[in-house]
């Protein structure tokens, strides 16, 4: 599932008439009518529908929304938000075709039968403007938008919410606030941003008839439950432990061994063959009595129960993955650690908590390394390693997350509602799976683990961390609806709960 710029999608409409002789008038009729088909899912014949239609593409398609929606006899009132001769090109055909066919418009200008019939609306239709809105919204749109968004009715938009861009990095004063967006052809940036993503409400996205082997690629993705059944490693008859992947976990101190004993678990738990843990000498029986299936390498610690020990190329062998950070601590002997890590180690490094904090330091080195390094930051860690705000950071997260990669070398699992996985390549992938119930100390340890046993089980390193990060998101969203509540849930019954979830895809 694609996501794209108003630039991307513009290209995209271009190439429909270049490429397939797609004229933009035939897209405007399958955009109307594929929402249409879409919308109607959400209301009833009986209720009455107001739609408000602006210029451009998005004022095109709402026309052909109210001719489609007025032949099945729905009862609907078509309203332009804009003077006559702002209506041009498609969107002027397909307004004469549903005044032609016998169907009225009204115009909001008629203040006192608008608002009457504002008032008296059960579901509102927005497709006043689309992907190409920047700042404030002028007048009539502000006062029109102002005035749906303050009625009971139910609120539905086509392709994008009036006053929501569609690319990342633009503030929003006001936009509509629909309950449910039916995108058209391709999802936009804004619909995973913190700061506009609760304005689409629910969506769907539908298909309108562009030509997909010819259009431009776009480096952006969401990753979906389709895509998982696809890539998801399979066991064969024949496997054994050494088959899926021999792993290690480093990290751990006195006051937080939690942090590798729920690593090291989800790590087994999510089908890595071995998993050795690398911890300080105090923390080895707490972690042996926790998880009797790991082996386990004792660190000299320092009095704060810190591991002071290094890491030569030796612990590494035998190893086809590593994860590091958690429970590490943030002292020189961490970073040390850290560092030791990404020269000797010549398998896929996983970087969590505590040894991300060291990352800024090590540049040089993280740049001259061969194997692959996985970064998994929250939007706080990853604003350290950026050295902006994390405003400034969810501002624009994509763009933050392709100059990182693109400046270290790394992939980077960037952690959240829609958590964006970029590769060293610049590919990013959006996954939308989880809830507020992971919003708490531990889940990121376990989706550690996690990631460091599909990425030693998948050929490919990126579709191994879509499919964990899947897995993470897919089970705590199974745990609340069994018996947990988004306040209770804790990251071991994320572990536990990854039994249920594996049987879906491994089966």
């Amino acid at each position: 599932m694609d996501v794209v710029t108003a630039q991307k999608m513009y290209e995209r409409d271009r190439a429909a008439l270049e490429y397939a002789g797609i004229e933009g008038h035939v897209l405007m009729e399958n955009a109307g009518r594929a929402a249409a088909q879409d919308l109607i899912r959400h209301v009833q014949p009986e209720q009455s529908i107001l739609i408000l239609i602006g210029s451009g593409q998005n004022g095109g398609d709402g026309f052909v929304i109210a001719r489609t929606l007025l032949n099945r006899g729905y009862k609907v009132e078509a309203w332009q938000v804009v003077p006559d001769d702002k209506i041009t090109g498609d969107a002027a055909l397909h307004k004469g075709y549903l005044l032609n066919s016998g169907y009225p418009i009204f115009h909001v200008e008629e203040e006192s039968a608008f608002a009457e019939t504002l008032t008296n609306a059960e579901v509102i239709i927005d497709a006043m403007l689309g992907i190409g809105v920047k700042g404030k919204l002028r007048p009539p749109f502000d006062r029109v938008l102002k005035k749906a968004n303050q009625t009971k009715a139910l609120r539905l938009a086509v392709d994008i919410p009036t006053g929501v861009p569609a690319d990342e990095g633009v503030e929003v004063a006001e936009a509509f606030e629909a309950d449910y967006t039916c995108v058209i052809a391709a999802l936009k940036e804004s619909a995973f941003l913190q700061h506009t993503r609760a304005y689409y409400g629910e969506w769907n996205v539908v298909e309108i008839g562009l030509p997909q082997p010819k259009l431009p690629p776009t480096p952006i993705k969401v990753w979906t439950e389709a895509d998982v059944k696809r890539t998801f490693p399979r066991r064969h008859a024949f496997s054994h432990k050494g088959s899926h992947g021999k792993g290690m976990v480093i990290g751990g101190s006195y006051s937080m061994p939690g942090s590798v004993a729920m690593a090291s678990k989800a790590a087994l738990k999510a089908g890595a063959g071995l998993i050795t843990v690398a911890a300080p000498y105090s923390t080895i029986p707490a972690l042996a009595a926790y998880n009797q299936e790991t082996t386990f390498l004792p660190l000299q610690e320092n009095q704060q129960g810190l591991i002071i020990e290094e890491v030569s190329r030796e612990h590494f062998e035998g190893m086809d993955g590593i994860a590091l950070g958690m429970g590490l601590g943030r002292h020189e002997d961490g970073q040390a650690l850290v560092a030791q890590a990404l020269r000797h180690a010549d398998q896929p490094l996983v970087i969590d908590a505590d040894g991300l904090y060291h990352i800024p330091r090590l540049q040089a080195i993280v740049q001259n390394r061969e194997a692959p390094v996985i970064l998994t930051p929250h939007p706080g860690e990853m604003a350290h390693l950026l050295g902006v705000s994390v405003s400034e950071l969810m501002m624009e997260p994509f763009r933050c997350s392709r100059e990182f990669v693109k400046q270290y070398g790394t992939y980077l699992v960037l952690k959240g509602p829609a958590t964006i996985i970029t590769s060293p390549s610049g590919e990013q992938r959006v996954e939308l799976s989880g809830n507020a119930g992971l919003a708490k100390g531990g889940t990121g340890d376990v989706l550690s683990g996690i990631l460091l046993a599909l990425i030693m089980q998948s050929d490919d390193i990126l579709e191994g961390l879509c499919n964990g990060c899947h897995v993470h998101g897919k089970t705590a969203e199974q745990l609340i609806g069994e018996g947990h509540s988004e306040m209770d849930m804790l990251a071991t019954d994320v572990i536990e709960g990854l039994a249920r979830t594996l049987r879906t895809f491994s089966s």
